[in-house]
């Protein structure tokens, strides 16, 4: 079956001061999305849905939508802080969308087939859409669901300008996914890659390690536990207007209750993104020298 490939693009930017989404960081003009989409293209996507807020789309219908429409099925869905399930409203005091996850739901009715899900602000590099994709051409078993994430090598993500934080992956003797650490201050050092964690203790980590960049691959099958671990969140949460409902949540899930296998598929593509202003001439020398 052919995959779909789901951008989360409903981000605010406040760290960013604006849309970085539309910023046009490419030597001719070209934002971050347009890489992805042009290597899911080649890797043999069928169609692209992007996961927007109502706000952004009149400048997405003018700046994104109109680049793909002739050259690949593209949808888009709303993320609003209504969409919620029946017998829950919104906290009025709640500003920032719900997170990740819940980005992820709101796709559910556009996305039928196996699909990819990526950050619109980050670049993953072409080799990962290649693997990703021979992944989820995969015939699936139903009672054993398959999922997989692309396992960055720690060397291809590290900055030139201090530390970065990172979720660690560990698996077991057959590549599949056991857990993440998240640390927060690893750097090259010397040539030698460390973390440096807040209680003093350093790790030292192999470059070849592999890391979590959020580029999962899921089968229509993961819609069904958000609804209901969303609702459990709401439940649970709705009273605090901070609280988010974030991928990793439902991984963990999944880690822990063995109802999917989650796969580490190695490549060997780089990644980079932004996430501060600071973070942009970077970004522009880096596209420059593709």
């Amino acid at each position: 079956m052919t995959p779909t490939l789901l951008v989360l693009a409903a981000g605010m930017g406040s760290r960013y001061g604006g849309l970085k989404q539309l910023d046009r960081l490419g030597p001719n003009g070209e934002t971050i999305m347009d890489y992805s989409v042009s290597y899911a293209l080649e890797a043999g996507y069928g169609k692209v849905v992007f996961v927007i807020r109502k706000s952004m789309e009149a400048d997405f219908r003018e700046h994104i939508l109109s680049k793909y429409i002739d050259r690949i099925p593209v949808e888009y869905v709303f993320q609003e802080l209504d969409v919620l399930p029946a017998g829950f409203t919104v906290n009025p005091e709640r500003v920032k969308p719900y997170g990740t996850a819940h980005a992820i739901l709101v796709a559910k009715n556009a996305v039928k087939e196996p699909f990819t899900v990526i950050n619109a602000d980050d670049f993953y590099g072409r080799d990962a859409f290649r693997v990703m994709a021979d992944f989820l051409r995969q015939p699936q078993d139903a009672s054993a669901p398959q999922f997989a994430m692309v396992g960055y090598r720690l060397e291809n993500t590290l900055s030139e300008n201090g530390t970065v934080s990172r979720g660690v992956c560990t698996a077991d003797e057959d590549g599949h996914l056991v857990s993440i650490t998240e640390m927060t201050k690893i750097q090259r050092e010397d040539g030698v890659i460390r973390n440096n964690a807040p209680d003093g203790t350093v790790t030292e980590l192999d470059g070849r390690t592999p890391v979590s960049m959020n580029f999962w691959g899921f089968t229509p099958l993961f819609f069904e536990k958000l609804d209901e671990m969303f609702c459990q969140f709401l439940a649970a949460n709705n009273e605090n207007p901070k609280s988010e409902f974030q991928i990793p949540t439902v991984i963990n899930y999944f880690l822990q209750s063995g109802a999917a296998c989650i796969n580490i598929l190695d490549s060997d593509a780089q990644w980079f993104g932004v996430t501060y202003q600071a973070d942009r001439d970077y970004v522009v020398s880096r596209l420059k020298e593709l």
